[in-house]
């Protein structure tokens, strides 16, 4: 698997707003588009999801996404599990999965300290790196 490379291209508008409102769902809060940032949050994400891209670049995306808050609720959450749908991919094992993942979801959540977004990013490099050549 190449570390560049079209990352987020499954997860269409349509995936993106079934996964708000399943996370709505299981919290009985309302799943519905904002009138501030939903157009432009899926205008954003319309033309950037399908591209090739570092996973690092990906999560900066979901985090750009998170922050126009396209969702009543659960915006955060939407776009971290996506992330972290991604990395599943990446079939590594357990415990550096479970770090990856909890690393990608506080830089999309914005809560990610200096330390979390440079473990992340040197995680992004070895990746890099392992597929280089």
């Amino acid at each position: 698997m190449s570390a560049t490379r079209a990352w987020l291209a499954d997860f269409t508008w349509e995936v993106v707003t079934a996964q708000n409102a399943v996370l709505c769902a299981a919290k009985n809060a309302l799943h519905k588009p904002t009138s501030d940032g939903h157009a432009e949050t899926k205008a954003l994400w319309d033309l950037r999801h399908p591209q090739v891209m570092s996973l690092d670049e990906a999560v900066d995306l979901c985090r750009q996404c998170h922050r126009k808050a396209p969702f009543c609720f659960y915006n955060g959450n939407t776009f971290a599990s996506i992330i972290a749908l991604v990395i599943k991919k990446l079939a590594l094992p357990a415990d550096e999965a479970f770090i990856i993942r909890s690393l990608a979801g506080h830089i999309v959540a914005g809560v990610a300290t200096e330390e979390e977004v440079r473990a992340f990013r040197e995680f992004c490099e070895r990746l890099d790196q392992s597929h280089a050549g």
